[in-house]
């Protein structure tokens, strides 16, 4: 028969089971920082820095691959607003498993795989009115650290299917993509999604449409970029150098219907040619700024077509894990174009800076 010395020797064995990182985790760290802003932005510095404990409702992650967004360029540059901060730990997408729990957290176990929300206060439903200022990478410090320790509410487990890089690309483009066509835009097998470029979001969108069995469209200025495209599952290719009015060659490739769904990554240089490719009741999911943040859209021009346009700005923990049971379900693999070493980080940013690639840019952390 059990005794009560047994008990308590079965459940300190379990505690320590569980735990074992604890004795692992350092006291100090190797981090990314960006510091010394002036008027070329910010300079990208490696530093020690102390790995901290998590405290109730907090879990401690073992960082495992970040990846770039676009945004960490504008970050870097001193483009982006990131409030009164003289420094920072950039990137707002990453992946790890979990090395400690702190008092009281339930969702996560020592050992589990995760990844961070982009927003760490948005967990489901419309965004607050402080969302912003929950930002991994720029009001908050991200995700190009060892370790990072972060309230339980703003983590996702990542799909079983996916390793750590692969993870890591998820947050900002896999979201933002997913709420533009499916959240939001309601995209239906047969519906034509139009995708400008080859960049994180647009590769995303390209494998959520195939997977709904929607018919994407995909804009580039490369015949290679494009024909990578194609072997994902586009079905049709505009070279938008060739084609400058690139929105005649959407209305000849979809019969003249134009594109129920597109999401406009390119801002004013691209907006009035997405809005003449819209279709009759189509979405145009506005999300990015690589021409240049800003345009105008003519309210007859939504109201002629009963069309809608609206802001993606990410999305939250419930649209993460949606999406994650979607990848999981379909099998998904994210594009990588390249994986970097964590010493040459820079690397990835001349990278993401050059605009030279497919997909997504990852950083691999902590000897994957």
């Amino acid at each position: 028969m059990s005794t009560r010395a047994d008990f308590a020797m079965f459940f300190m064995m379990l505690a320590l089971a569980q735990a074992p990182s604890l004795a692992a985790v350092p006291a100090v760290q190797k981090q990314y920082q960006l510091v010394n802003p002036g008027p070329a932005g910010f300079t990208l510095k490696l530093a020690d820095a102390a790995v901290r404990t998590p405290v109730a409702n907090e879990v401690l992650v073992r960082v495992r691959a970040a990846s770039l967004n676009r945004r960490d360029i504008y970050v870097i540059d001193g483009q982006y607003p990131i409030g009164s901060r003289t420094s920072l730990v950039p990137l707002s997408d990453g992946a790890g498993e979990v090395a400690a729990v702190g008092p009281g957290v339930k969702r996560f176990r020592v050992g589990d795989r995760v990844a961070a929300n982009f927003f760490q206060s948005w967990v489901r439903g419309n965004p607050a009115a402080d969302t912003p200022t929950t930002a991994l990478g720029g009001a908050l410090d991200g995700m190009l650290t060892e370790y990072v320790t972060l309230n339980e509410a703003g983590l996702v487990k990542i799909p079983a299917n996916l390793s750590f890089e692969e993870a890591a690309t998820l947050p900002c483009a896999g979201v933002t993509a997913w709420n533009g066509l499916v959240t939001r835009g309601h995209t239906q097998a047969g519906d034509y999604v139009l995708l400008e470029g080859t960049g994180g979001v647009s590769m995303f969108g390209l494998q959520f449409a195939a997977a709904l069995g929607a018919k994407p469209i995909i804009t580039s200025s490369s015949d290679t970029k494009l024909e990578r495209a194609k072997a994902l599952g586009a079905v049709g290719l505009i070279n938008y150098k060739k084609n400058p009015d690139w929105e005649k060659s959407v209305m000849e490739l979809t019969g003249g219907a134009g594109a129920q769904h597109i999401l406009d990554v390119g801002g004013k240089d691209t907006l009035p040619h997405a809005l003449a490719s819209l279709g009759s009741g189509g979405n145009l999911a506005l999300i990015g700024g690589l021409g240049g943040f800003g345009g105008d859209i003519p309210s007859f021009a939504l109201m002629g077509r009963n069309a809608s346009a609206f802001g993606i700005y990410v999305g939250s923990v419930e649209n993460f894990e949606a999406m994650n049971a979607f990848i999981e379900k379909h099998k998904m693999k994210p594009v990588i174009d390249r994986t970097f070493d964590y010493q040459d980080a820079k690397g990835a940013f001349d990278l993401m800076r050059s605009g030279d690639f497919v997909g997504k840019i990852v950083i691999r952390i902590n000897g994957i």
